[in-house]
């Protein structure tokens, strides 16, 4: 089999306290050997450190102020629509790679959806749709005709009652197993000089299963294993293990945000309407194939935003029903948005300021001639935005410590084309041991529902025709893609943030121009002074 002379596998979530835990019982053998004959270090990610905005600063090695994407949702105002690779304004390291005849092969990488027309092949990953379009077209047919079936979701809705925790993490597996069937059969068809294949479910093990370490061990084992397949069968002169952020345990508190904001008299809120960005509903159309990026009310939602209006809340039907004991027949069967719908949202257009979507780990300003109906004046922007950084500063957890590790303007973290997309305060939880909330809450600490979550060091490995004696000292998420070139010997675009690690001769950077997008329209940002475009969910 022909194989790629660097290969990137993404573990997402993978991080040296999870791997060391799972080696010392004899778990990831395969990743083992990897370190054992090269170099490893913790990977510091970005802010903020989750998967929509820090895999493509990984594979572009720009900072989201630069591509444009700060989580699983961009926005027009107060309007949201789910984010994919047309959002990610910055040219690839494939793309890169193209420029100097160089082919590659590129599996479900999370937001690749709809895939770059590269030399080589890609089949989109994470947040595109099920039965994704690929590239070249028809290639989804040709993978499940060479190797069986390929999905890119679990066969089953997270939450579903009727099947055991065993058979989910079958699925899990066997879904680690279609990424490394995939991925060596598209090495053997194109003969790529690159290959970066992704393992998501990695990542969410820890979400979907509270972090129970014995499904933990299988699906690191099974993933694991598929890498072993994969070295053995390409053979790569180069292997980088990397990840998009870390995971660790969630000790601390649920923080509010939107509450210390409506308790400090900058937010406003309503009953009725759309609200915050929801995973929920939104996984469940991906899973259907369903890649519409607007997401409108459904007629059901409608009339549950109407009864709320008149004081018929989701929360008072619940009641009701639990007093007539048939609340779990009625859920069963309730659209999910409707309780959503229904409840106490964030009124947008009435508030001065808001956390969108937690994983944007910020504040945004509800500005007057930038939002829809600001309410926050040009020149009153600076000392709202001042007020806002002093006033969270100084917010203490019920035990009396810090709630953040840091509160500061967004061009302290970001920088580039797309910083006006950016959330307008940054706000980062003490250690990373607190969970943000976006939703409105009636106290704005409260017990935290999620012991797993994600921390910002994560894994950088390389082995083989690389410098394994040289120095890997805090290596960036940003620094793996022009590391990948230097290993390569193509120069990295000079648009890049990231830096060339010593363990690869640096081959210097070039202007590749302005991106362009996969039609060929170049980006307006780009070309007109670099001017704004993008910007999760619950």
């Amino acid at each position: 089999m022909s194989g790629p002379a660097v290969l990137l596998v993404g573990i997402d979530a993978g991080c040296l306290p999870v791997l060391d835990r799972l080696s010392a019982d004899g778990h990831v053998p395969n990743v083992d050997a990897l370190r054992d004959r090269g170099v490893s270090a913790p990977l510091e990610s970005q802010v903020p450190p989750w998967t929509p905005s820090a895999w493509p600063s990984l594979y572009t090695g720009v900072n989201p102020g630069k591509h444009g994407v700060y989580g699983f949702t961009g926005y027009d105002g107060y309007d949201y629509h789910v984010v994919d690779r047309d959002d990610v304004r910055a040219r690839a390291i494939w793309d890169i790679l193209g420029a100097h005849d160089r082919s590659s092969v590129v599996v479900n990488v999370p937001v690749t959806y709809p895939p770059d027309e590269i030399d080589g092949a890609v089949v989109p990953g994470f947040i595109g749709p099920e039965d994704p379009a690929c590239h070249p077209p028809g290639l989804l047919d040709d993978v499940r005709e060479a190797i069986g079936a390929y999905r890119v979701y679990p066969e089953y809705t997270r939450g579903e009652s009727g099947l055991s925790d065993d058979a989910k993490l079958a699925e899990y597996c066997a879904l680690a197993r279609m990424r490394g069937e995939a991925f060596r059969y598209l090495c053997d068809r194109v003969d790529p000089a690159f290959g970066f294949v992704q393992f998501q479910r990695t990542d969410t093990v820890f979400h979907e299963f509270d972090g129970r370490w014995d499904l933990v061990e299988r699906i690191y084992a099974a993933t694991d294993d598929e890498i072993g397949r994969i070295v053995d069968a390409c053979d790569p002169d180069v292997t980088m293990l990397v990840s998009d952020h870390g995971i660790g345990r969630y000790e601390g508190e649920q923080i509010h945000v939107n509450t210390l904001l409506e308790s400090a008299g900058y937010l406003e809120t309503t009953r009725g309407g759309r609200g915050m960005p929801s995973w929920n509903p939104i996984r469940s159309r991906l899973r259907r194939g369903n890649a519409a990026k607007q997401r409108r009310l459904t007629a059901t939602e409608r009339v549950a935003a109407g009864l709320a209006r008149v004081g018929l809340t989701a929360h008072l039907v619940s009641r009701m029903l639990q007093a007539l004991r048939i609340d779990g027949i009625v859920t069963r069967y309730l659209p999910d948005g409707v309780s959503r719908t229904g409840a106490e949202q964030v009124d947008f257009p009435a508030s001065q300021a808001y956390m969108r979507a937690r994983v944007e780990l910020g504040v945004r300003l509800n500005v007057a001639d930038r939002e829809p109906d600001g309410t926050v004046d040009r020149d009153e922007y600076d000392a709202v935005r001042r007020e806002i950084i002093t006033m969270l500063r100084d917010v203490e957890t019920p035990a009396g410590d810090p709630a953040f590790d840091r509160v500061v303007p967004r061009e302290a973290v970001f920088d580039g084309p797309h910083l006006e997309d950016a959330p307008d305060v940054v706000v980062e939880p003490r250690d990373y041991d607190h969970f943000l909330s976006a939703e409105p809450s009636t106290e704005p600490f409260r017990p935290n529902r999620t012991p797993w979550n994600h921390k910002r060091p994560g894994l950088f490995v390389a082995a083989g025709d690389v410098d394994t004696t040289a120095s890997v000292a805090d290596p960036h998420l940003l620094d793996v893609a022009p590391t990948v070139l230097a290993a390569m010997d193509v120069p990295y675009d000079d648009r890049m943030d990231g830096r060339v690690l010593d363990l690869a001769a640096d081959p210097g950077s070039r202007d590749y121009g302005p991106y362009e997008s996969a039609d060929g329209r170049a980006d307006p940002a780009a070309v007109e002074d670099r001017l704004a475009d993008l910007g999760y969910m619950q």
